[in-house]
């Protein structure tokens, strides 16, 4: 019994010794972690890496059709001053990025650009180009399929339609917009302006929503509209409320022709 003892005790450092001597050590990183902290290091530098390269891409082009490309009626220059802001929130999202999040915001920001350019294109009858990537909350957003105009008590006037018209000037090829659907089409004013703007809706919002949009074919019913689930950027990187080339399409003052601030739902 004594010599098994004694065997046991001598057995163990031995073990240890071995172990040693085969190079085997425990991590030299944090408990819990799956990878080192240099290797997961690495992977974020690469991912940003990557979503910057495919921001400044959709950048770069958009920057090249807002230099060669000029609109030659209302609703064609109204789309491309629309694309050039978003070519300079683009450009200056791409400057400001330190996360893949961000260069993907600086991304959305091009892609939209480039919608807002391939409007301009059908309306001066130039090819549109290739394929798009669909804008963040685009497929939900739908799109209008009648004309509507729909008076507000203030007296203002919004229309929307299917297509450029004298009337309906200001393009937005869908998508969320403060977490709320704005169909692709063409409007009178550029109503999601102020939500953009602020990152907040007005309460009047909902009305008019669902005075021009309630059975519409294509386009979201008003309450998935006031559940407002689409997620999004609030889009609120306009520099000094600059929209357009500065105009709201009507917007004027601190109102913006009926849209209240002081009300967000």
């Amino acid at each position: 019994m004594l010599t098994l003892f004694m065997l046991f005790v001598f057995l163990i450092p031995l073990f240890g010794l071995m172990q040693m001597s085969s190079g085997q050590r425990g991590p030299t990183y944090p408990v819990g972690a799956t990878q080192p902290p240099r290797q997961l290091r690495r992977q974020e530098e690469l991912s940003l890496d990557d979503a910057m390269a495919d921001a400044k891409r959709w950048t770069d082009r958009l920057g090249s059709q807002v230099l060669n490309l000029d609109g030659t009626d209302p609703a064609s220059k109204q789309a491309m001053a629309d694309a050039s802001e978003r070519f300079t929130a683009a450009s200056a999202g791409l400057a400001d990025a330190r996360t893949p999040r961000q260069a993907m915001l600086a991304r959305e920001s091009a892609l939209e650009g480039l919608h807002y350019v391939n409007a301009a294109r059908e309306i001066m009858g130039l090819p549109a180009g290739p394929q798009l990537p669909e804008l963040e909350g685009q497929r939900q957003a739908g799109r209008v399929t009648e004309e509507r105009t729909v008076r507000q008590e203030d007296g203002t006037v919004v229309t929307a339609s299917p297509r450029a018209t004298a009337q309906t000037p200001h393009y937005y090829p869908g998508g969320a917009v403060a977490g709320r659907p704005v169909p692709a089409g063409w409007y009178s004013v550029a109503w999601w302006a102020p939500a953009m703007m602020t990152g907040m809706w007005a309460a009047s919002s909902m009305m008019l929503y669902s005075s021009m949009f309630a059975g519409m074919a294509g386009a979201p019913s008003p309450a998935a509209f006031e559940a407002g689930d689409l997620g999004g950027d609030t889009g609120a990187d306009f520099d000094g409320g600059d929209f357009g080339g500065g105009d709201f399409g009507g917007f004027d003052g601190g109102d913006f022709g009926g849209f209240d601030f002081g009300f967000d739902f």
